[in-house]
């Protein structure tokens, strides 16, 4: 039987999610970028988004049920957490480059509206971040005390 959505929760893989929004985010914050740019900082950009997912995935088929496990998947969450890191840099990098000419990163020709735009983009992909980044620190707390009773049993 499924829950109401009101009803929900965050799920306990709910990293993963978050993780392919911030790639699908990426892709579109990046799409802003002319093609001078791009061919310069895209293929970058968007490996260290999937980075993200890819270890994300990894580390979610996996069960801390014994040492080697466990520190696999701690391996692959320390991984995204790194990837996330980047990114979150890299995008901050383009943002400043996006800045210099807010107006070329869209078909129109007003300024202010452009920066509105590039800053509701900017915030919401900082937000996933974020909000990524609290998610894998909470699963890998979560790991290790688990992890801790079940050695201890």
């Amino acid at each position: 039987m499924s829950v109401l959505k009101a009803k929900r929760g965050i799920s306990k893989a709910e990293f993963v999610n978050t993780a392919n929004k911030i790639y699908t985010e990426t892709l579109w914050f990046l799409s802003r970028l002319s093609a001078r740019y791009s061919r310069l900082l895209a293929t970058d950009t968007i490996h260290l988004a999937h980075e993200i997912i890819a270890n994300a995935e990894k580390a979610n088929t996996m069960q801390p049920v014994d040492q080697v496990r466990f520190e696999l998947r701690e391996k692959y969450f320390l991984s995204a957490k790194a990837a996330l890191g980047a990114l979150d840099v890299q995008l901050a990098h383009i943002y400043n480059l996006l800045m210099l000419n807010p107006e070329g990163a869209f078909d129109n020709k007003d300024k202010s509206g452009a920066i509105q735009k590039l800053d509701k983009m900017a915030e919401k992909l900082g937000c996933l971040i974020d909000d990524e980044a609290k998610l894998l620190a909470g699963v890998l707390k979560s790991d290790k005390q688990t992890f801790a009773k079940k050695t201890k049993s």
